[in-house]
């Protein structure tokens, strides 16, 4: 697929479906995900998998952190529910590490460089998936179930799988709104 044209026209999608990228379909993604900005080759990233029980296990984690939170029985069981909408999740977390000149920010940033990344290399291969986070990525009792560092953060959850519906046609943004000269 044409560079260009996959960025171009990156769309999400939420509707996913066995099988799930795996073998060299997913080294290509995770490789995608290694090749994001890195200043100082920090390389400030995680990437944990679920699939099959780890997406059940993941549920119960986040049915779990919901319930500590006093989130109403039917939130907790759409959180048990959430990491089955997809045959594969993956977890994308900061690996901070203290640098003068690389901030923080500019690690978590790095993060999210990697996810995005993990994404297009999923669609360029016939793959598709949604970047997914809400509370669950600052909740400390999921970071600590992850055996993420204090100073670490989720970026956000990946799913992937194979797209249950064709792409809809994206809006038109008009540049103009977006960009100014200064």
């Amino acid at each position: 697929m044409d560079a260009l044209h996959l960025l171009l026209n990156r769309h999400s999608c939420g509707r996913l479906a066995e099988p799930a990228p795996s073998g060299e379909v997913l080294d290509n993604i995770l490789k995608a995900g290694l090749r994001a900005p890195d200043h100082g080759t920090l390389t400030p990233w995680q990437f944990i998998l679920f699939e099959g029980e780890g997406r059940e296990r993941l549920g119960t984690l986040l049915a779990d952190a919901a319930h500590a939170r006093g989130e109403d029985a039917d939130s907790v069981e759409k959180c048990r529910a959430a990491p089955l909408r997809a045959p594969l999740v993956i977890a994308v977390a900061t690996r901070y590490q203290a640098h003068p000149k690389v901030p923080k920010l500019e690690q978590e940033l790095s993060a999210g460089c990697a996810l995005m990344a993990m994404q297009m290399a999923a669609q360029a291969q016939g793959f598709n998936g949604i970047w997914r986070s809400g509370w669950f990525i600052f909740d400390e009792q999921i970071h600590g179930a992850l055996g993420l560092a204090p100073e670490d953060q989720l970026v956000g959850f990946l799913y992937l799988g194979t797209p249950m519906l064709e792409a809809r046609k994206l809006r038109e943004l008009p540049i103009q709104d977006f960009v100014r000269s200064f």
